[in-house]
């Protein structure tokens, strides 16, 4: 176990480094050839066009480190220190990288071509979710993702599978709208996903996190406030897919800890904020009668904004509620059903009380700004 805490820390540098090298050129790039996005609209929360290649900078270091890896394990490149490790997982390593890795890896592509194609062109809603339909298809027919709960059914699995992931890459898209706050969640999501499955001994699937945490911190460095790139929608399909996958991969339930008999609470607190969030978006846009896919300022970050707080540290704030909510998974994990549904309950009371401070700081602030109108108005 401790070899394999030393391969996650050595996954988990290799991301953050490659990405932080790697992100400055994509910067650049972006910027000579006019992939940028600019101000046009009141719905922009920035001053300047900025670059937009985030997403293909961490998709590329994410396959750079997974095409080294798998030719470091191909061609025996194995330090004599990990010899054993290497002898003892080589065969399903192997499995797993002839066909189920190369499907997964090709299902990031499409959901980061997807996204750069929305980038440049703003692909209507119906043709982009017909392609991240694409992307979840390859994942789960040839990539071998797949959710088994409640129900013992092949076709039941598949089609959970495919609206989990298209669930995902949505709803990272609509919580990607202030500078870090997206892949910073992700980055606190991929730690507890390597976490559980490093608990689980499932090495693979934790060390798969362990890089797709250091992918996110290396690209968080230059997408933090103020943000000099941002991922755009090709890094978010990307962070959602990546999310999606290492959720559906990774096992909530081992009889060595858990009697909660909620294991499925797991993957649901750890991505409970961006989850929450497009939940609340598509509710106030349905009452609002507006199409749920179109962007506003009803996110829960612009309204901790509203309420005083600096983009900044609102972003802060969300981050460190992630991370919060995302502990409960461990008590989850390790816990009976009375802790389980404390957790449960706990989280809900969480988001019961944001909700209603931010409703109810926004209502005053209204009726203070009418006052103040009413106020000027008996003046004159």
């Amino acid at each position: 176990m401790d070899k394999w805490l030393i391969i996650y820390g050595i996954v988990f540098f290799a991301g953050l480094l490659v990405t932080a090298g790697a992100t400055p050129l994509f910067r650049r790039l972006a910027h000579v050839t006019g992939m940028l996005d600019r101000p046009s609209s009141n719905h922009k929360g920035h001053a300047q066009a900025t670059a937009l290649f985030g997403g293909a900078a961490m998709f590329s270091s994410w396959l750079l480190i997974i095409t080294g890896a798998s030719a470091v394990v191909y061609f025996n490149w194995i330090p004599e220190c990990f010899s054993n490790i290497y002898a003892m997982h080589l065969p399903g390593f192997s499995q797993v990288a002839q066909k189920e890795l190369f499907f997964i890896a090709l299902g990031a592509l499409f959901a980061v071509l997807l996204g750069l194609i929305d980038d440049k062109w703003a692909l209507k809603a119906k043709w982009k979710f017909l392609g991240q339909f694409a992307v979840a298809l390859t994942a789960v027919i040839w990539g071998g993702v797949r959710i088994n709960v409640f129900i013992n059914s092949e076709v039941f699995s598949i089609c959970i599978t495919i609206f989990w992931i298209m669930l995902l890459m949505n709803a990272i898209n609509f919580f990607d709208n202030m500078d870090g706050l997206a892949v910073g969640t992700i980055a606190v999501a991929m730690l507890f996903f390597t976490i559980i499955s490093a608990l689980n001994n499932e090495y693979f699937v934790a060390a798969f996190a362990a890089l797709n945490c250091g992918v996110c911190c290396g690209f968080w460095i230059y997408n933090s406030n103020p943000a000099s790139i941002f991922m755009g929608d090709s890094g978010s399909h990307f962070l959602g897919y990546l999310a999606a996958v290492v959720s559906a991969g990774t096992t909530y339930f081992d009889l060595r800890f858990s009697q909660s008999r909620f294991p499925v609470l797991i993957p649901l607190l750890i991505l409970a904020l961006p989850l929450f969030d497009t939940f609340m978006v598509v509710v106030i846009r349905t009452l609002n009668k507006k199409p749920f896919w179109i962007g506003d300022h009803n996110h829960i970050s612009h309204r901790f904004v509203r309420m005083g707080l600096s983009r900044k540290m609102a972003v802060m704030l969300v981050h460190l509620m992630a991370l919060n909510i995302a502990l409960g998974a461990l008590p989850v994990y390790w816990g009976d059903f009375r802790t389980a549904a404390i957790i449960l309950l706990q989280t809900v009371v969480l988001f019961s009380i944001i909700t209603i401070l931010q409703f109810f700081l926004e209502v005053r602030k209204d009726a203070v700004e009418e006052h103040k109108k009413i106020t000027v108005s008996d003046k004159k």
